[in-house]
């Protein structure tokens, strides 16, 4: 079973402030969790006016005791650390790939986790869109689609398949694997739910430092959210 989360929304911001923010937008008030943000390849093509970037952010993830007591040893994370808090702390490094079109006023973003596959995997795209000629200038569409798919016991199953349930041990161990993946696909989904709205928060943020004191005011700001980072 597959998860997914789709979002709509406006910001009162011009897109090309919008597409400014979002390359600014960690850390913020609302994502202190994120570590570090490295640039790995960029380029530029001058014909069709669009930037590619692809970066990596490391992020101190928090993990559910839900989801933790749900998870068989063979899948613990390693770097996790049970019983800081309510949840279990790790890190998370997660591939994010944008294509900005300066000319047609879009931007693409696909961010997904590099690890943890075998327990979720999780696929995060944005849309950043001027609006169509003749509207507001001064405002940006987002559309945001989230696809959450928990990989607990594909390798179970793939033997399954090839082998054929010849004992009913296997049976019952895929049936617990299926259980698992879907309880862990809905408290992630139910988490994604509620994140969401903060990071557009944190980019609203990101957006107001720019408007009231430029680039110079957003990385004050940075430097105070990483001060305050837990």
């Amino acid at each position: 079973m597959v998860r997914f989360y789709s979002s709509d929304y406006t910001f009162d911001y011009s897109f090309s402030a919008v597409a400014l923010a979002y390359f600014l937008r960690y850390p913020n008030p609302y994502s202190r969790h994120v570590a570090s943000t490295d640039t790995i390849d960029r380029s530029y093509d001058p014909e069709t006016q669009r930037l590619t970037t692809t970066r990596l952010h490391v992020k101190q993830s928090r993990l559910p005791p839900a989801v933790l007591k749900l998870l068989p040893k063979s899948s613990a994370l390693v770097g996790s650390t049970e019983g800081e808090g309510k949840e279990g702390r790790a890190q998370s490094f997660i591939l994010e790939k944008s294509v900005v079109d300066v000319r047609e006023g879009w931007m693409e973003t696909e961010s997904r986790n590099l690890d943890w596959n075998n327990v979720l995997s999780v696929i995060e795209r944005h849309t950043f869109r001027r609006p169509e000629e003749g509207a507001v200038d001064n405002l940006t569409d987002v559309h945001v689609d989230v696809t959450l798919k928990s990989r607990i016991g594909e390798q179970l199953r793939r033997r399954r398949q090839r082998w054929g349930e010849q004992a009913t041990a296997t049976s019952v161990v895929g049936g617990a694997a299926t259980t698992i993946r879907a309880a862990v696909e809905t408290i992630s989904l139910q988490r994604t739910e509620k994140s969401q709205p903060k990071a557009q928060l944190g980019m609203g943020v990101v957006l107001d430092r720019l408007r009231t004191g430029g680039i110079q005011r957003v990385l004050e700001g940075m430097k105070d959210d990483r001060e305050l980072a837990p």
